[in-house]
């Protein structure tokens, strides 16, 4: 039941700061799942990117393009890209250790919270 309702939070949580701010599986999914879950670092970022990829993938994207706010050229430019970088991306991470990919994820969040803060 624990894990029912934590996960159906995670995903609730994951779900509105994506549909608000594009953001999700990194900065709420990923944690989540290590903290609450007891998930390693490799796991929970293959889990967040299965949870994610529907919901947000979809329903946030519906909503932004009947509203008129997606640039589908760019998108589909962008999209043949991520799935390029995500295969070599997800090959790479499992090369890493669970503790060393966990701390570059932190270090990455960090620096892009810095870099979003100070900018005008």
């Amino acid at each position: 039941m624990k894990v029912l309702i934590v996960g159906l939070l995670t995903g609730i949580g994951a779900g509105i700061l994506a549909g608000m701010v594009g953001v999700g599986g990194g900065l709420v999914v990923v944690p989540a799942l290590v903290f609450f879950f007891g998930m390693d670092q490799h796991t929970a970022q293959g889990t967040s990117l299965a949870v994610l990829l529907p919901p947000t993938g979809l329903f946030a994207f519906l909503r932004y393009y009947q509203s008129g706010h997606v640039d589908m050229k760019i998108a589909v430019v962008i999209v043949i890209g991520v799935l390029i970088g995500g295969w070599f991306g997800g090959g790479w991470a499992q090369q890493v250790s669970g503790p060393a990919l966990r701390k570059g994820f932190a270090v990455f969040m960090m620096l892009a919270g810095l870099k979003m803060f100070f900018t005008k």
